[in-house]
């Protein structure tokens, strides 16, 4: 398996200026730059027709739900005064919504000044612009924005609310209706990789300072995350994060002399989905220099001052908790737990003599929320529990003079901006290969009628079929099926597995064939007429189903010897027309395709580590001979659901290849943070990364032609686009809290 493309050097100039003209800005004042409308469609082309180009579909879990925004309240005044100091009907109109309620925006900062942002990005000498009121000062939010399916760094700037007492005589919306808004993209690219996550920002003088992962890491399972400057005139670049560590998270100090990260040092990402174990470490902000760590377990860094740091880390006891440490001339950190156990608090952002932080609270009925810590009385003050208690409310900050905390949530139906917005059937995500275009799809397992016309899917549960245009879209089958694929030569017929997934050798699911109906005319989102046929017997955890492009076999996996393998049978009968046994061995062979020149079988399989959870990926032919391994994600890695390219000489497949590229509390649950979509050639050589995000990107697929890029929006119930998940593992009961103080009151 050939290494991942060799990383580029260390200081280096956009190969976009930065400075962008006024033009330009103006086209991005009034709302998001995504190319959706309600009435868009995803077109199915010849690929010759589109210059050869080809699409791939993959699933991101919960992420078509988010819907977030960055709002922001008034710092009440802390204890002794007990209580919040508004009623929740003054409270709710306390707070403001910053972004565009359309997009999805989080983990903002507040720049300390304004007038030099504007001045360095519109080469002015002055920030009284045209577009703002120069009678009225200014105040700008950073912030990530993901208005082309992968994460971008906006700035907006618009006059100041202080006027307004906190905006609540001008309503929570007076922010976005002003015309004096200036909003802008920071980052139009880096160098040839201007795909990337990019994450956590701060301005710092006149650098951006933020995380990337537009550089490859040499090493699989190494998370590509490095923390970079950009001057913000120039457009000048430099990595501060050394070569060979993945740094996460980056705060810099009061002064600007400092920056802190979370870091991974040499470590490789082993399979974390809950805390990656990170030290805290410290360096110069100019240049990366003086590195130290200072934390030996800790993450999320936030300055009090330049010598105070709190953090988070996940105690022995069970909870997440808070953690402050001094920073003296020598080598001992005393470090002190600033939040008792009880309940989950993390992600800190310090003001002036208190923390704001996100807690789950046994008594906030799973959802996480923002509360203040009153550094001096130890006073705990909630704040978005009395406004918001049924939204998850993530990663606080601090505006400069402490008056202000900001957060994102998703937006409520009353916080939307143009019904234009999603959320979305199929997303189109910027593509950092020009030949190959990307769809998200709200669902799981997608798979292509060969004629390239329609599209099925899972819901889990739920099977569904729509056009490629993304229109009539119709539910061929309730309950909880996974795993489609459309026979090459029956038209109307897809196959999947019934039953639940991902579970045990002999649990009851089998492979069933569906014939769609073509004689009734059915309403779209009704139910489709279909006939289904059992093709396996004996239940005994049958599934991943992919016919073979002369239309006479289908492969799939069983767990019917006690072992998950894989067979082939009849495609038309089923077992009774025929069985054959692909692959034999005490471990699971699974996640089957059939190429479509006929050739070969793509599977993953743990047949190097049995039972470790580690996958890799194979192929085989389908007479059961020429086995080679293609792509291994190093020691422990994962590599699933391959697929293959139309020309057979490709495969898109999901893995950790890449590690992580967030910390994961930071983030809603996802069962596996570190999936992303990447492509090889069927030797394995030419790794190609697609996706670059925080979340599990998975079941992707290959078009059998080109798409062109479009987005579809999609029909849900009223509130339905908020219905995700909180980490999972933060229900959980702690295992024991007389264990209370080890390895969490010291460093």
């Amino acid at each position: 398996m050939s290494s991942m493309p060799p990383s580029s050097s260390t200081c280096c100039r956009l190969s976009r200026p930065l400075l962008l003209l006024l033009p330009f800005l103006l086209s991005f004042l009034h709302g998001s730059s995504s190319n959706s409308s309600a009435g868009a469609g995803v077109i199915v082309q010849d690929a010759a027709a589109e210059g050869g180009k080809a699409s791939i579909i993959f699933a991101t879990v919960g992420r078509s739900r988010y819907a977030f925004d960055i709002f922001t309240l008034p710092v009440p005044p802390l204890p002794p005064a007990a209580s919040f100091p508004y009623s929740n009907h003054t409270l709710d109109r306390a707070e403001l919504l910053l972004t565009d309620g359309r997009s999805v925006n989080y983990n903002g900062f507040f720049p300390r000044d304004p007038c030099s942002l504007i001045s360095l990005i519109l080469s002015s000498s002055s920030c009284n612009h045209s577009l703002l009121d120069p009678k009225r000062p200014s105040e700008a939010l950073v912030y990530i924005s993901e208005r082309e399916g992968s994460p971008s760094i906006y700035v907006d700037v618009y006059p100041s609310r202080s006027s307004d007492r906190g905006g609540a005589g001008r309503g929570r919306r007076a922010i976005l209706q002003d015309p004096a808004r200036l909003q802008v993209p920071l980052l139009r690219g880096l160098g040839d990789a201007g795909v990337s996550l990019k994450d956590k920002p701060s301005v710092s003088g006149e650098h951006l300072i933020y995380v990337s992962t537009h550089e490859a890491s040499s090493v699989p399972r190494k998370s590509w995350t490095a923390v970079y400057s950009t001057h913000i005139h120039t457009g000048e670049t430099r990595r501060l994060t050394p070569p060979g560590v993945a740094d996460f998270s980056p705060a810099v100090s009061p002064s600007g002399q400092w920056t802190a990260v979370a870091s991974s040092s040499d470590r490789g990402y082993t399979g974390e989905t809950r805390e990656l174990r990170t030290h805290v470490a410290v360096f110069r902000t100019r240049d990366g220099s003086e590195r130290t760590v200072v934390i030996d377990h800790g993450g999320w860094p936030s300055w009090a001052d330049d010598s105070t740091l709190f953090f988070h880390r996940e105690c022995e006891d069970g909870w997440w908790s808070i953690f402050k440490a001094t920073i003296g001339e020598g080598s001992d950190v005393p470090v002190e737990r600033v939040t008792p156990p009880g309940f989950h608090a993390f992600t800190p952002a310090v003001g002036n003599g208190f923390v704001a932080m996100a807690t789950r609270r046994p008594s906030s009925s799973k959802f996480r929320h923002i509360e203040l810590l009153d550094l001096h009385s130890g006073v705990f003050v909630e704040l978005t529990a009395q406004l918001s208690p049924n939204f998850h409310h993530y990663n606080p900050f601090i505006s400069p003079d402490f008056t202000r905390i900001g957060y994102h949530r998703c937006r409520s139906s009353r916080n939307s901006g143009s019904s234009g917005s999603g959320p979305f059937l199929l997303e189109n995500i910027k593509s950092p290969d020009a030949d190959i275009s990307l769809f998200r799809i709200d669902g799981s397992f997608p798979s292509f009628s060969h004629d390239g016309r329609q599209i099925a899917y899972t819901g889990l549960p739920g099977l569904h079929v729509m056009n490629s245009d993304g229109s009539g879209e119709r539910l061929v089958l309730s309950g909880n099926a996974f795993a489609t694929a459309w026979d090459w030569k029956r038209k109307g017929v897809i196959y999947t597995s019934y039953g639940p997934h991902f579970a045990a050798e002999s649990t009851e699911v089998d492979v069933i064939s569906i014939t769609l109906k073509e004689e009734e005319e059915e309403e779209e989102g009704g139910p489709v007429s279909a006939s289904i046929k059992k093709l396996t017997v004996g239940a005994k955890n049958n599934a991943f189903p992919s016919p073979s492009p002369d239309g006479k076999w289908v492969v799939f996996r069983s767990g019917r010897s006690g072992h998950k393998n894989l067979y082939t049978m009849d495609a038309v009968e089923g077992e009774s027309g025929g069985l054959h046994r692909l692959t034999d061995g005490p471990w699971t062979d699974t996640m089957c395709s059939w190429s479509p020149d006929g050739e070969w079988i793509a599977f993953a399989s743990d047949r190097d580590d049995p039972g470790s959870g580690s996958f890799s990926i194979y192929l085989v032919h389908p007479n059961g001979t020429g086995l080679r391994k293609v792509v291994q994600s190093g020691h422990g890695g994962r590599a699933n659901h391959p697929y293959f390219s139309p020309d057979s000489k490709r495969i898109v497949f999901t893995s950790d290849y890449a590690g992580v590229s967030a910390e994961i509390i930071s983030t809603p649950h996802q069962f596996q943070p570190y999936g992303e979509i990447f492509t090889a050639n069927i030797d394995g050589s030419d790794i190609r990364r697609l996706t670059h995000n925080p979340y599990e990107d998975g079941t992707p697929t290959w078009a059998p032609a080109a798409m062109k890029p479009a987005d579809v929006l999609e029909r849900l119930p009223a509130g339905a686009h908020c219905k995700f998940d909180d980490c999972h593992w933060l229900n959980q009961q702690v295992r024991s809290e007389h264990r209370v103080g080890q390895a969490c009151g010291h460093s």
